[in-house]
């Protein structure tokens, strides 16, 4: 049987299958007591709660992530790993626990009657969060721009999935931790996005006037964009890669009454109906801006720019009142540019720790 044979079930569920009814009766055979973590974290739509029938194409299946002490995980990892290749079952739940590889990147699930390729991997629960974070959070306290250099993507990943077991309590401390930004860095990255929005609604009526259509769209695009991500920010919850931002965003409360307008602006081709979804938009944003108490109530209602006439909500507003509740002195000192993915969007230079760090520790 193959993984398009089997019935389908979520990452998360075949994953805890794949441990309770295979890697731990193994675990408690070969090494009973072994203190240990077992969870389905990092990179995967099955993490972040997204996988369908389509992502089992490749590098989706039964897959586990154990985590050891640095001691034990170079005393046991190595056997733990061939162990597991010769005892696990060949499938869980009609799902094979072998991987084909295609390439070095890409796994396919295919039937074996050998020893299993399989993805359950033992690591070194510090060096694996390292690894994924470019610091180490179970260290000393985090500083600002340690906070700032870690891509939003990268703490979904970490923060999200699920933890079935932890014996050690090292990795469940690190996920209550990163769980959500300090208050003074939320604070800051809100004044942050309230910025870059404030930066362009005045340009989707510009760019109308002088007769591009085309300029226009696409500035109302990034607003939209903006937008969700702010929501995401507001409703303290981290913005994943591309791929699922739209996804994660349709999870907030606010998504049923904004997603029509964020829709509607898209859509448009006329700068009219685009001005006035957008200015929709921006109302309900700015009212929910409003309910969390950060700042005192501001106007929500959109009004001409300047004598231009063109409509806005003066976004900066919101900008300025939010940096006023901003107390720490370190964060009151950088401009408002805010984290790493604020003001990158690159896949490379999210993915690179030095990168992020050296443009990081080239702020003020």
């Amino acid at each position: 049987m193959t993984t398009s044979d089997a019935e389908f079930l979520s990452g998360r569920a075949l994953s805890r299958l794949l441990y309770e009814e295979a890697v731990r009766p193994i675990l408690e055979r070969l090494w009973p007591g072994l203190p240990h973590a077992a969870a389905l974290v990092g990179a995967g739509s099955e993490v972040l709660g997204f996988d369908t029938p389509r992502s089992t194409d490749h590098d989706w299946g039964p897959r586990l992530l154990l985590f050891l002490t640095a001691a034990d995980a170079a005393a046991h990892g190595t056997r733990i790993h061939r162990e597991l290749a010769e005892r696990l079952p060949k499938q869980v739940h009609g799902h094979p626990t072998h991987f084909q590889q295609v390439n070095d990147r890409v796994g396919h699930l295919h039937p074996t009657d050998g020893p299993v390729n399989h993805r359950v991997l033992t690591l070194d629960t510090r060096s694996w969060l390292t690894g994924q974070l470019g610091v180490d959070p179970t260290a000393a306290e985090l500083t600002v721009r340690d906070w700032l250099a870690m891509p939003q993507q990268s703490l979904a990943e970490v923060t999200a999935g699920e933890v079935f077991h932890d014996g050690v309590g090292t990795l469940s401390a690190a996920r209550q931790r990163l769980a959500w930004y300090p208050d003074q860095v939320w604070r800051y990255l809100l004044t942050c996005q309230w910025q870059r929005i404030s930066q362009e609604e005045a340009f989707v009526g510009r760019c109308a006037e002088v007769g591009d259509a085309l300029g226009s769209a696409v500035v109302a695009a990034r607003l939209v964009r903006d937008l969700m991500r702010l929501c995401l920010l507001l409703g303290r919850r981290y913005a994943p890669y591309g791929k699922w931002l739209g996804s994660a965003f349709g999870q907030l409360p606010v998504a049923e009454k904004l997603t029509p307008s964020l829709q509607g602006a898209l859509a448009a081709t006329e700068y009219r109906q685009r001005a006035t979804h957008l200015c929709n938009a921006y109302e309900v944003v700015a009212a929910l801006h409003n309910e969390t108490g950060l700042t005192e109530p501001l106007a929500t209602t959109c009004r001409r720019y300047h004598g231009r006439p063109y409509r806005v909500l003066f976004a900066e507003r919101f900008a300025n009142a939010v940096a006023e509740t901003v107390t720490d002195a370190r964060l009151r000192l950088l401009p408002r540019i805010g984290n790493v993915d604020q003001w990158a969007d690159s896949t490379d230079l999210l993915g690179s720790q030095e990168l992020r760090h050296a443009v990081i520790d080239a702020l003020p």
